[in-house]
């Protein structure tokens, strides 16, 4: 997946948020999902969406749903690991341009040309960009060259940086099997590159708002919210929020997404875990004789009009500046204009006495505002609050002396 970062100076610099090789052996991601564009490949949400899909489609989630990825977390770790890609480059801007190169030669100078090397190939091989993988140039070509004037070693190596960040995350553990670092760590220097990069950078400069040194800072996040996704892109918009740009947006819409997945999830489980209901029985019913209403002599005249009672309510309030709460506060004035206009009936819909417990789901589904639904019923009398059955009567003599 792909990252343009710009260096002070020079054309965009193409980084990748890597997927290893393995990864993509089993899911057959589509080749479109990784553009060469210079945009990573969860920039929106349908590509997130799509990139999910291809994972469940692997995963047994009839007999284990709580296998399913989710859009909104893959959004949410796709766009970590931007961001922090995006403030090492503030640090290569505003502290070092060549700290990428300073960083390599002091790991040489630990390790070994050669153990470094061996260490930089293998994640190269195991970690490959769109070019590797696809065979359009071969791994020591791609090694030996650079882009934008970048050696591609130093971009190897920041790559590598990102994985260690990656798999130190606990929150990014439900994808491990996407950027597993294990075969790295057992048949190459890498981890203890990894200690040495830390330790050099704490002989850098120190960057962010609270003067830490690179590293440390790119894993405060993870520090601070282990194992939430959602706390650690909360921590990153309350601390380095003036810092972010165009990335304080994308932010945001990552927590939404999230933020409806959860919604959405806590419906599904309240949906599946409901009370068995009882099967009513019409026993002794049968004989009971049709009672229909003499329809035929005004139904065919009849012009009805719907209205909703407490919208219509809310309307006639705004309408006549005053509250009108109840049915017998509906004014003279109202009635005679459906009267004028042709109406010869009223149908009020959602008069009934509700059930206090259709609000209270609402509620707790995301809407603080919302009033019980007018087919959740507690009883079948007029609600108190539009005034009872005194106040429907009150309406009904009214609206019949009008025809």
């Amino acid at each position: 997946m792909f990252l343009a970062l710009a260096m002070k100076g020079a054309k965009p610099l193409t980084f990748e948020f890597h997927i290893s090789r393995k990864a993509r052996d089993l899911y057959q991601f589509d080749d479109s999902l990784f553009t060469l564009s210079g945009n990573v490949i969860l920039l929106n949400f349908h590509a997130a969406r799509v990139f999910a899909q291809k994972m469940n489609q692997k995963r047994d989630l009839i007999n284990f749903p709580e296998q399913a990825v989710r859009a909104g977390q893959l959004n949410a770790m796709g766009l970590i690991d931007e961001i922090l890609h995006y403030i090492t480059s503030l640090y290569r801007d505003e502290k070092n341009p060549w700290v990428m190169k300073k960083a390599l030669e002091r790991l040489y100078e630990k390790s070994g040309k050669a153990a470094v090397d061996h260490a930089l190939r293998q994640f190269a091989d195991e970690f490959p960009t769109v070019a590797l993988y696809r065979r359009v140039i071969e791994l020591d070509a791609y090694l030996e060259g650079g882009t934008a004037g970048v050696p591609h070693r130093q971009i190897v190596l920041e790559e590598m940086l990102m994985l260690w960040l990656a798999n130190l995350n606990p929150a990014f553990s439900a994808f491990i099997e996407l950027f597993d670092d294990s075969e790295l760590e057992k048949e190459t220097s890498y981890f203890k590159m990894m200690e040495d990069l830390h330790t050099f950078f704490g002989t850098q400069p120190t960057f962010g708002p609270s003067g830490q040194n690179l590293i440390d800072m790119l894993r405060s996040p993870a520090v601070a919210a282990p194992h939430s996704l959602t706390g650690q892109l909360e921590y990153i918009r309350e601390k380095w929020g003036f810092m972010l740009g165009k990335y304080f947006y994308r932010l945001l819409s990552s927590l939404d997404l999230i933020k409806e997945e959860e919604i959405a999830e806590s419906r599904r489980w309240m949906f599946w875990r409901r009370a068995p209901a009882s099967v009513y029985e019409y026993l002794g019913m049968e004989a009971e004789p049709e009672r229909f209403s003499r329809d035929l002599d005004w139904m065919p005249r009849v012009v009805l009009i719907a209205k909703n009672i407490y919208v219509w309510l809310d309307q006639l309030s705004k309408k006549y500046q005053r509250a009108i709460e109840r049915l017998d506060q509906i004014p003279d004035e109202e009635l005679d204009i459906l009267a004028r206009w042709g109406f010869s009936g009223l149908w009020l819909i959602g008069v009934w006495e509700r059930s206090q417990a259709s609000k209270r789901i609402k509620q707790m589904l995301g809407n603080p505002e919302a009033v019980a639904s007018a087919y959740s019923l507690f009883d079948y009398e007029i609600a108190k609050d539009l005034g009872g059955e005194e106040a429907f009567q009150n309406l009904k003599d009214r609206a019949w002396r009008r025809g």
